[in-house]
């Protein structure tokens, strides 16, 4: 009885021993993330608070004041008010274009593409081999008064504002769709693929119309990828400044372009902060209010 008393009792020591270990094993591969996290988003976002409570008369080679500043947020809102609703408007409108183009396509991809469906993948992803900013730069020789498309359009007699496209609304807001279509695709994609075929086909055994099957079983089991695909392109979309830049004019400019003029031409720091952190501020709580209507808070 003792040799067996024995033999249990160390038997069951280490088993005492690998559930603390299985407790802590979750956060510990947690702290990697976590600590990337903290370094590199909650200290700068910190430290941009912080500026943007700086007295705005100050500069780099004198150095700015902590006054806490709070004004700065009340008079970058009140003074840059249009340029704020621009960049969400555009960023709505890319995200809803995205979204009836993406749908399509990823739907084709995950239930059609067959064999074909890593190619047509790798087609939706190509755009990132080179950079932003060149893929911009080639929609403006694109949209130019001598391109193909004004060229086109003038010979079908469609007619255009000021007689041409570069430097127009329509021209910004077809590089934002450009360069955030995949970030809409990808998402849609990755929640379509896993969508049982023969729900669809017991739809159509139960005489529902393609329409009915598809707003009814395909759109609410894929809306977890909508939901994703749509913040994906949002966010991004509403702080963009290149597309803004490279394929409008002043009339065009969104927030995003002022922010980079202050912090980079005009070097007024406080009031760069604030707008900086409005907007990071005003995605947070539309992203919230969204995800909260959409039901899912799941995908966050």
């Amino acid at each position: 009885m003792s040799a067996l008393g024995h033999v249990g009792g160390s038997t069951g020591t280490p088993a005492k021993l690998e559930k603390p270990r299985k407790r802590w094993l979750p956060y510990l591969l947690l702290l990697p993330g976590g600590l990337w996290l903290i370094l590199f988003f909650a200290v700068p976002a910190i430290q941009l608070f912080a500026t943007s409570l700086y007295d705005p008369s100050g500069s780099l080679e004198e150095g700015y004041a902590m006054t806490w500043q709070f004004s700065n947020y009340a008079d970058a809102a009140s003074e840059y008010l249009p340029h704020f609703m621009r960049s969400l408007g555009y960023a709505a409108l890319t995200t809803v274009i995205c979204l009836l183009l993406g749908y399509p396509l990823a739907y084709a991809i995950a239930l059609k593409g067959g064999r074909w469906k890593n190619l047509l993948l790798i087609c939706v992803i190509a755009p990132f081999f080179t950079s932003f900013l060149i893929r911009t730069l080639a929609w403006k020789v694109i949209l130019s008064d001598n391109g193909w498309v004004v060229t086109t359009l003038d010979a079908l007699h469609v007619p255009l504002p000021d007689g041409r496209l570069l430097a127009t609304t329509p021209a910004v807001i077809a590089g934002l769709v450009y360069n955030f279509l995949p970030f809409m695709v990808l998402p849609l994609y990755a929640s379509l693929e896993k969508l049982d075929p023969r729900l669809l086909e017991a739809a159509g055994d139960l005489y529902a119309r393609p329409v009915a099957r598809f707003t009814r079983v395909a759109l609410p089991l894929s809306m977890p990828g909508v939901v994703a695909g749509t913040l994906l392109t949002f966010i991004p979309a509403a702080g963009d400044y290149i597309n803004a830049q490279l394929l409008g004019t002043n009339r065009q400019y969104m927030i995003g372009n002022v922010i980079q003029s202050k912090f980079l031409r005009v070097g007024d720091y406080p009031n760069a902060a604030a707008l900086s952190f409005t907007l990071m501020a005003a995605i947070l709580v539309l992203v919230f209010v969204y995800v909260r209507r959409a039901g899912t808070d799941e995908v966050l």
